[in-house]
């Protein structure tokens, strides 16, 4: 359902689904009660001030009887947010698609404690672009190539590209190094079966045939003893929660600065200076308007590996078709 109100400073309204009857006799009352921490007058005000309306637009008043609509829309009262000492930047732009990087530590929509300070409400404000949607998700510790879709009426054109799994995605990640594994010369495929919970933090590992697949190949390595760290290409052929991180860790390769996988460590406040050593470097699909081929590639780097290092791996070793890599590490 389209929203009958307009998205105001970044934000969309909020859909609210009524009963149909209950011990209420008007829409305000099953409202006051259901957010019973929401000032009773100030809702009211909002109801006088014709913020709160039904699908159609029509504004509700604090008469409405309950059961006279289904869904109602509404502005929320956001908190003051203190702004993240990150920055998007953008990598391309025109009628129908927005790429920008997408700093660590910034999300990519509202949740949480975080809506202003997501990427969607941030470029929303900043580049006014109130119809804008992201095409795909990056883990608030992520940082890299994000895409949003700028024309509403071009929207499913490049949503189906995603629902068809016709995108091809790259990663970069730090982690250590098992020469065991020999992933500088013989990309490893791993498939696992992965589950997550909306009531539990963690992804897992389960029994059953396997939903996710990622290919993972070494490009380089620096450092000696403990203290040799290796930089990963990652290339996820689905797309779950945590995938890349969860089977990094498996293989016994936990990315540089990961609080979650392989050990869950205790919560505490980000931390600007060990950023999660993850990063979407590309994406690449046929265009689905102008059918030509497009790459978009992250200009940010991995301060876990050194940017002085050339891949030792050439990448036709790795299945790049056109023999080709460009590295911004």
């Amino acid at each position: 359902m389209k929203s009958p109100l307009p998205v105001r400073d970044g934000v969309n309204a909020t859909r609210l689904r009524l009963p149909e009857d209950g011990p209420w006799s008007t829409a305000l009352d099953y409202i006051l009660d259901r957010f019973d921490h929401v000032d009773p007058e100030g809702m009211g005000r909002r109801f006088d001030r014709g913020e709160v309306v039904a699908l159609g637009g029509e504004a509700l008043t604090r008469s409405t009887p309950l059961g006279e609509h289904t869904f109602v829309w509404y502005y929320r009262e956001l908190p003051v947010e203190e702004r993240l000492p990150v920055e998007l930047s953008v990598l391309h732009r025109d009628d129908h698609l927005l790429v920008v990087d997408k700093p660590h530590f910034l999300p990519t929509t509202p949740g949480g404690r975080y809506v202003a300070e997501s990427a969607l409400v941030r470029l929303r404000v900043e580049l006014g672009l109130p119809d804008l949607i992201p095409m795909h998700r990056l883990d608030r510790m992520t940082a890299g190539v994000l895409m949003f879709s700028v024309n509403p009426d071009t929207r499913g054109a490049y949503q189906l590209l995603f629902e068809n799994r016709r995108i091809r995605k790259e990663y970069r990640a730090v982690a250590a190094v098992r020469p065991e594994l020999r992933l500088e010369t013989e990309p490893l495929e791993v498939r696992s079966r992965i589950v997550k919970s909306r009531t539990y933090l963690l992804a897992q590992e389960v029994e059953g045939p396997a939903n996710t697949l990622t290919t993972i190949s070494l490009l380089d390595r620096t450092g000696e003893g403990a203290e040799e760290r290796g930089l990963y290409r990652l290339q996820p052929h689905t797309g779950k929660t945590h995938q890349l991180r969860l089977h990094m860790a498996s293989l016994g390769l936990g990315i540089i600065n990961d609080p979650f996988y392989p050990v869950l460590l205790p919560q505490a406040p980000d931390d600007y200076s060990r950023p999660l050593q993850l990063l979407a470097h590309s994406i690449a699909f046929t265009d689905p308007l102008s059918g030509t081929d497009r790459r978009f590639e992250s200009g940010l780097g991995l301060a876990g590996f050194s940017r002085d290092h050339a891949p030792r791996v050439s990448p036709e070793s790795h299945g790049d078709p056109s023999g080709r890599e460009s590295v911004r590490w």
